[in-house]
């Protein structure tokens, strides 16, 4: 299937150029669909790692100003009670937590999945970081037919960008339903207009113009993967879930090992 934007007459010079052309185009999108992909992960992630061990953290830094604080008591010393300001002073409350957590809190504030780490209950699974593959096969067919680079005029460029919009969207939330009727609408939609053919002057235009773009997408490419959400989906690209499931149980035990000494240290000044 050829893109009718890049049909040109045969006039020297002009078909391999205007093949390149296609090509370009082509290895564009797919750059495209995979830079899509990751940042989708990378904010998914980041979404699910501030929920489910933004708590964790917090209780961490409150039982060490608790522990800082306990040795403070009993030394007395101008050092020790400087730590335990310091270690205090870390202790902040999580910044719009109610935004955060969607209202979806239990009565000491803490949402179902925080409390389910810290007592060791079951609770709903949350939204995986990864669309599924089902979500991931319409989306990538959804670019390659919708895509405003596909465009054959300006009017149809902006038609295609604002349906990109809603596909995007579809995409971000995992939605496969609303993504196949996005396919269905789409196929339903009014056929693109052919262009009329275009000079060798104006497909050299086109290559610049499809060099720079993926200059563009691979500087964010790279700074995507070079975050710390990012870092991490790196370290398991193939169960980023699971991963996250083991900071948890990393965090869960430095915790209990916190309140074990914490609760020492209190039988010790009560006993």
């Amino acid at each position: 299937m050829t893109n009718p934007e890049t049909e040109v007459p045969s006039e020297p010079g002009t078909d391999r150029l205007a093949q390149a052309v296609r090509t370009a185009e082509q290895a564009l999108i797919e750059f495209e669909i995979a830079v899509e992909t990751f940042r989708v992960e990378v904010e998914n992630f980041s979404r699910l790692h501030h929920q489910r061990l933004g708590p964790l953290y917090a209780r961490l830094e409150e039982l060490d100003a608790l522990i800082a604080e306990a040795v403070a008591a009993r030394s007395g010393d101008p050092e020790d009670l400087r730590r335990a300001r310091e270690a205090r002073a870390l202790v902040q409350p999580m910044p719009g937590v109610e935004e955060l957590f969607g209202g979806w809190l239990d009565s000491e504030g803490l949402p179902p999945e925080a409390s389910a780490m810290l007592t060791g209950q079951r609770v709903r699974p949350p939204q995986r970081v990864r669309p599924s593959d089902g979500a991931r096969k319409a989306y990538r067919e959804l670019v390659r037919r919708a895509h405003p680079d596909l465009a054959p005029d300006e009017g149809d460029r902006r038609r295609r960008e604002s349906f990109m919009v809603r596909v995007n969207a579809a995409y971000a939330a995992g939605d496969e339903a609303l993504l196949g009727e996005l396919a269905e609408e789409w196929a339903a939609g009014p056929v693109p207009a052919q262009r009329r053919p275009s000079p060798a002057e104006e497909l050299y235009a086109r290559l610049e113009w499809l060099a720079r773009r993926k200059e563009m997408l691979s500087a964010v490419a790279a700074e995507l993967e070079a975050s710390a959400i990012g870092s991490m989906i790196k370290m398991a690209p193939d169960d980023p879930d699971g991963l996250l499931e083991e900071v948890a149980g990393g965090l869960l035990t430095q915790i209990a090992e916190r309140e074990a000494r914490l609760a020492g240290m209190t039988d010790q000044r009560f006993g």
